[in-house]
Order: C-alpha cells, then structure tokens, then sequence
C-alpha cells in the first residue's frame, strides 16, 4: 500500500468524500464519477479491523454487469491490499480485517434480512431504484460498534416521479429542474414527529421545537436529529472520463431531449412523455426563461379565467377535477404581444370552499390591477342553460362594481382545439411565466397533454388566451355564447 495514491477528483466528488452530513446523495447527470466516489468512501476506514461497509444494488446483476460496481471495485480495492472473501461472493476483505460487501434488496422485505445487523456505512447505488420503505428501515441498522460514527453514502441519477425528488426538493428549482448552485452540498438538518419528517437549518432549532422527542432519544442513548445534503454533479465534473472516453460526451448529447435534460443536465423535474400538445422548453426550455415579477410591465390588460369544478379529497388525487385559476396579462408593444402568466392556482374543494376561492382571489386580483394600473377582467366556462344562467347571476351580484363575467370559450366540446391558439403562441415564445411556486406544477400539467389524467389547468389558460384576444377585438363576453368555428 506504501506506494499506492488514490484520491478523489476536484469538485463534486471531494465535497461527496469531505461532507460531514450523516446522509449525502450525489449525483444528478451520467458520468459524474458517482460509482467511484461511492467505493472510495469505505477506504478512510480500512485500517479499522471492525470496520464493515455495505453497498446495496436493487439486484444482483446490477452489480456484476460488465463495467459495474463489482468491476470497478476489482480495480480499485486490490491496490490497497484487498482480496475477495472467497467463501462469500461480492465481499472483499483488507489486511486490516475491515470489510465492504456488495448485496441487493431486490424487493421489499429484503430490508427485514438486515434486522439486528450493525452497519457503520451503507451506501446506495442509484438510490432511486430502492423504495422510500427499505431506505428509512436500514437508518436503523445504520449503526457502529468500531468506532466510526454510523453514517450513509447514496448516488442516483434524476427521476421526477421517485421519492428521492422529494426528499431533496430544497437542493432544486421548481422552476427549473435544475440544482440550485449555492445550496449544492449545504446540510439540512431532520427528525421525525409522529411519523413526519421535520426540516431545519440547523440541528437547534428542532432541539428547540421538539425537545421531547430530543430528550427520549437521548434517554436511549441515541441522536434523534439527523443531517443530510444533497451533491449535483455530472459528466463535466469527472475530466478522467473525459480524457478516457471523448465520445462519451457525444453519446450523451446525442441522447432525445428529455433524456438529455436528466442524464446530462440534471433535471429533477422533467419527465419522458408529453410535449405532444405543449413543450416545456417554450416556457423555460434553452431560449426561454422565467420572468421576476417586478420585470412585469404596468399597465395592459389582466385576466383570470376560472374552470370550476366540484371534488373535494384529503389527499391530492391528480386523475380527478380540479378548481383552476389562471391569471394573465396581455402586454402589447412595438414588436407585437407578450402574455405574461403571473399566477395559477388549481385546488380539489368542496362547492363552498370553491366560493371562497374564487371571491377572495378575484377580490385581491381587482385590488392589485388597480395598484398596477390594468383594467381587469374575472372569466369563467359558461356552462349554458337554466342552471348556468342563474349560476353566472349569483356570482356577478357577489361581485359588483367588478367586471365579472361568465365566457363562452371558441372551440367548445374539443378541449385541444380551444388550446391550440395559446400553445401557437408559446412555442413562438409570445407565453412568459412569472417565477412562482406554483410554476413546476403548471408545467408538468401541459407538457404531459394529453396523457395527464385531468386537462383543467390547460382549460383555464386556454380561456384566459380566448378571453384576453377576443376582447381586444370586440366580442362581448357575458352571457355571449359565440358560434362553433
């Protein structure tokens, strides 16, 4: 070993290899050296004959595939004196007696053959792939009699649908996707409360909100506060691959958009499927950006088109209706018009509470017009008929002195035809969002038309397009219902 150097590359895989959070998730883009860095973490410790490291694949061919894990550390390990254990597959074993092995947890109750078992390290390749269940169970075999104080290591490449997007939503943009830079690598602290996961900056202040759940921990010997980080990283990070493989560079820019914004940008928020009616990147795709709210000009014309509906449920159910808002300005200048979408709103609410919604914001929204100098306009899908006649009454009485209106939308009964106007004029780049949290949401609705289950949200912006052109033009809104075109 006298003559032997390993270390790690500049960037990413030093703060992966120099991180003192309990709990690091590296990675984001391909190629970024995240294997690596994981079979170089056990190597600090080899030296400590009680020393044990567990790395987990969700299956076993994951780890003896040509290239993977169980290659890369048979290149790795024996320069340092390691050999496989040979009455134990996937195990090496160092001089010092310390030991890594290499397992799956193919399926769920897999986490129940680890009961009892004391693991100072374990570590995740593609994190991912794993459930939410297995990785909060084996925290509980994360623990060390050697002396290392117990602690995880975890890679993974981006996948908008998995549970780790949610674990480590504080490290990424909701508008964008993409890793927030000055987060990169910055700890969290966590403890669980009656089930749920608490979050803080800093380890006193849950000590301080939750002292009870600290002292009973303490009273078990045990830490109830947990730290955790997350490490973006991608092919750009790791120059060895680089230098060894020039085209792999060329493979990954080679690869369809989608794919190409996870594996080598890194975006947690982008998903495969969709752009068939609307395309993500006209929104906040390479050429296009979010806009600050105060980059909104005064003036113009501001609309909020409502698509009403009637489902109240405990938990978000995104096959079922939604009540959506959608609020835009339409901003006419010397190079033609630009459609400012400054906020959206979508809710699953019993008919009361869908009143109030729709009172309170329409209220605030006539109030903020008026600061901001715009004439206002409140919309909604005149349903037709009695009912909807005598519906469209009670709700202009509630609002007077504002223009409130119901709205015969163009292309009624063809969903796609009424959006088509407002998707001409975001891919022309004529659609701006304002930076908002409600940002991520919107667009993953649009870019998965027409596979999502539910089309409300693109109803209420293709009515506030209709509404904010065919005024400008002098169709009369009210009870007009217009022709089929």
């Amino acid at each position: 070993m006298g003559d032997v150097r390993v270390e790690p590359q500049p960037g990413p895989q030093t703060a992966l290899l120099s991180s003192p959070a309990d709990i690091v998730i590296y990675g984001g883009g391909a190629g970024g050296g995240k294997t690596f860095g994981l079979l170089l973490e056990p190597l600090r410790h080899v030296h400590n004959p009680e020393f044990g490291a567990v790395v987990f694949r969700r299956t076993t061919p994951q780890i003896t595939n040509e290239g993977g894990l169980w290659d890369e550390a048979g290149n790795l390990y024996p320069l340092l004196g390691a050999r496989p254990y040979s009455s134990h597959p996937l195990h090496y074993t160092f001089p010092s007696g310390a030991k890594v092995s290499f397992t799956h947890m193919q399926y769920e109750t897999n986490k129940h053959d680890w009961q009892g078992s004391q693991i100072p390290l374990i570590l995740w390749d593609e994190l991912t792939h794993f459930t939410e269940g297995q990785f909060w169970y084996m925290l509980s075999r994360n623990r060390s009699t050697c002396g290392v104080r117990p602690y995880q290591r975890a890679s993974c490449n981006p996948d908008a649908a998995s549970w780790v997007a949610r674990l480590i939503a504080w490290w990424i943009d909701p508008a964008t996707g993409y890793p927030v830079p000055e987060r990169a690598g910055v700890p969290r602290y966590f403890l669980r409360v009656s089930g749920v996961v608490q979050w803080a900056d800093t380890a006193a202040e849950l000590e301080e909100a939750y002292p009870e759940v600290v002292e009973q921990a303490a009273r078990a010997g045990a830490e109830a506060v947990k730290s955790l980080t997350f490490i973006p990283s991608s092919v750009y990070d790791n120059p060895a691959l680089l230098a060894a493989d020039p085209g792999y560079l060329a493979n990954l820019l080679a690869l369809p958009p989608v794919d190409q914004e996870r594996l080598l940008r890194g975006n947690w928020k982008i998903q495969a499927g969709g752009g068939t009616m609307f395309d993500r990147d006209w929104f906040v795709g390479p050429e296009r950006s979010l806009v600050e709210p105060e980059a909104v000009p005064r003036g113009g014309v501001e609309c909020r088109f409502w698509d009403f509906a009637a489902s109240e449920y405990d938990v978000v159910q995104t096959d079922k209706p939604f009540t959506a808002g959608w609020k835009m300005v339409k901003h006419e200048h010397a190079n033609g018009v630009t459609y400012y979408v400054t906020d959206v709103v979508a809710r699953q609410l019993g008919p009361a509470k869908v009143d109030d919604l729709f009172f309170e914001t329409t209220r605030m929204d006539a109030a903020e017009a008026r600061f901001k100098g715009r004439r206002y306009l409140s919309r909604w899908e005149f349903e037709g008929g009695s009912s909807g006649k005598k519906e469209a009454h009670r709700l202009i009485t509630a609002l007077d002195g504002l223009d409130a209106a119901p709205w015969g939308v163009s292309g009624k009964g063809d969903k796609y035809v009424r959006a088509k106007p407002l998707a001409v004029q975001a891919k022309a780049g004529n659609i701006r969002f304002v930076r908002a949290p409600w940002n991520e949401e919107v667009l993953q609705h649009l870019h998965q038309q027409p596979e999502w289950p539910t089309k409300d949200i693109m109803d209420a912006g293709s009515g506030c397009h209709d509404v904010l052109t065919r005024e400008s033009a002098g169709e009369a809104g009210g009870f007009y219902v217009p022709p089929k075109r």
